[in-house]
Parts: structure tokens; sequence; C-alpha cells
């Protein structure tokens, strides 16, 4: 096998960081996920110890594969060949494992060789933008950036985004989120006649990448085009920042949101997947 496994997030960035920066489209959650660790120590996500991996395809070889796992959540996989997802599935053998996401081929080739039963949670497409156009027609409102003052607010609708999407984690607890990427500047809100009614997060730029997400619009204020409306915002913010690649994900089962962003210019790169294991 030629993993290596290691608990280290220095030895990762020191082994795997110029990969995951030359493919920043397809490795962009660990790329997220690096920084965040970075900035926020190796408990920002949980208690428990985060654990790292990347894989060459023989002695001398450059990387070309790589893992982060970060307990409560899914292992998440880099951009790489289904050999290597084989051959991680082995390695980690004896490992306790909620799920995982990333690119179809190297999941579905993960779980085929993991000894658990999986089931789909999620279908997503990564899109990349091209040319930013602006939404038509323009929804009524502006956008801002979140302060402290909506945090209580945004902690709620990042809990009913992933309960409506199905991603919720047992036990999750959204307050640090919320509190991090609004200290930041990178949660920004629609806002109409002085009601919130549409926010998008926007990550830092990152290897030339910035990450649209999570985009949510609470039910009764929807079909107004106040998704779009943040969505562009956000991207037009993002390349104002250096991004040379602004990205963002979609459910394929939802699609309303897949026509509004290619309507806003994006395109997509590749279809991911998220797995859940029974353990």
């Amino acid at each position: 096998m030629t993993w290596t496994l290691s608990p280290s997030l220095d030895e990762f960035r020191a082994q795997a960081g110029d990969f995951l920066a030359a493919h920043p489209a397809e490795n962009t959650v660990l790329l997220t996920l690096v920084h965040n660790l970075t900035e926020g120590g190796p408990h920002v996500f949980g208690p428990d110890d985060p654990q790292y991996g990347w894989w060459r395809p023989g002695s001398g070889a450059p990387v070309v594969g790589a893992f982060a796992r970060t307990p409560p959540y899914p292992l998440r996989l880099s951009l790489m060949p289904e050999r290597a997802a084989t051959e991680l599935a082995l390695a980690l053998a004896g490992t306790e494992l909620s799920g995982l996401g990333g690119g179809v081929a190297p999941a579905h080739a993960f779980a085929a060789a993991w000894a658990a039963e999986s089931t789909v949670t999620a279908n997503e497409r990564l899109y990349r933008l091209g040319t930013l156009v602006d939404p038509s027609p323009l929804p009524a409102g502006t956008v801002r950036p979140a302060t402290a003052d909506d945090v209580e607010l945004l902690v709620r609708w990042f809990g009913e985004f992933v309960a409506e999407a199905e991603l919720a984690v047992p036990g999750e607890n959204h307050r640090p989120t919320v509190e991090r990427r609004t200290a930041g500047g990178h949660l920004h809100i629609w806002e109409h006649r002085g009601t919130p009614v549409s926010f998008a997060g926007v990550s830092p730029v990152i290897a030339g990448m910035s990450r649209i997400g999570p985009v949510y619009t609470p039910p009764e204020h929807r079909g107004r085009g106040y998704a779009s409306g943040v969505v562009a915002a956000g991207s037009a913010h993002a390349l104002a920042g250096g991004a040379a690649e602004v990205l963002l994900y979609t459910d394929l089962g939802n699609p309303t949101s897949n026509s509004i962003y290619q309507k806003l210019g994006y395109r997509a790169v590749e279809d991911c997947v998220s797995l859940s294991f029974e353990v």
C-alpha cells in the first residue's frame, strides 16, 4: 500500500499541500478544511482528533490523492484514482466511519472495498463560475455582510438548511461555525425592506479558490429571486477578493438551484456523492 496516515496537520500540509493547491476546484472541500483547522486549531470541528492521509502510486512518486477525517463529520476524499480509494478502504480497516464524501468514482470505489453497507445520502454537482451574469430580473433588496446581531437568526437558518438538505450530523452545534464565519466576513445576507430574506456563505480565497455555500432562503421568502441575488453578490465579492475560481455545490435533486446557478454563469465541473455506512 502507498497510503501514509498521520495525525499531524503540519505533515499533511507539507506532503499533500502542493497537490491540493494544484487542483483547487476538485479539492475545494479539503482546502477549506485545512484552512479552518490551521486557523481554528485541531478541534475546531469537534473534540476528537483529526486524521489525514496522502497517497503515492509508487515510491518517490508525487502525491495524487489525499483525505481528511474530522469527526463527527464524514471522511472527505480529494481528487484521486479509484485504485487509491480502494487501497484507502483497506488501510483504514478497523476504523469506525460514519460515511464519506468525494467524487463519484473514488467514493464508490472506497465503498465497494469497505466492509459495511453504504447508503447514498446526497448527490451533488460541483460548479465553477465562468463569466458572472447578473440575475434577470434583479431581485428587490440589497446585500450586506452578516454582523453579530444576525448570529441567532443564522444559527437557526443553518439548522434549517442542513435538515432540509438531509446533511445534519447528530449533536452538531452550528453556533461556532456561524460566529467564526460572521467574524471573518464570510456570511452575506440579502435584505428586503430591512428584513433578512436569504443568505450565502463565501469562503476566504484559498489557493486562488473561493466557494459559495451554504445558500438558504426560508420557504416563506422563496420564488422572488433572493437566492440568485445573494449568490451573484457573493460571487462578485469573491472575485473582487482575488479568487481565480469561484465554486459552489448543488443538490442534483433540486432542478431549481441547478438552473439558477447556470443562469448566473456557473458551469459543471464534476459530480460528487455522500455515503453513509452502517456502524
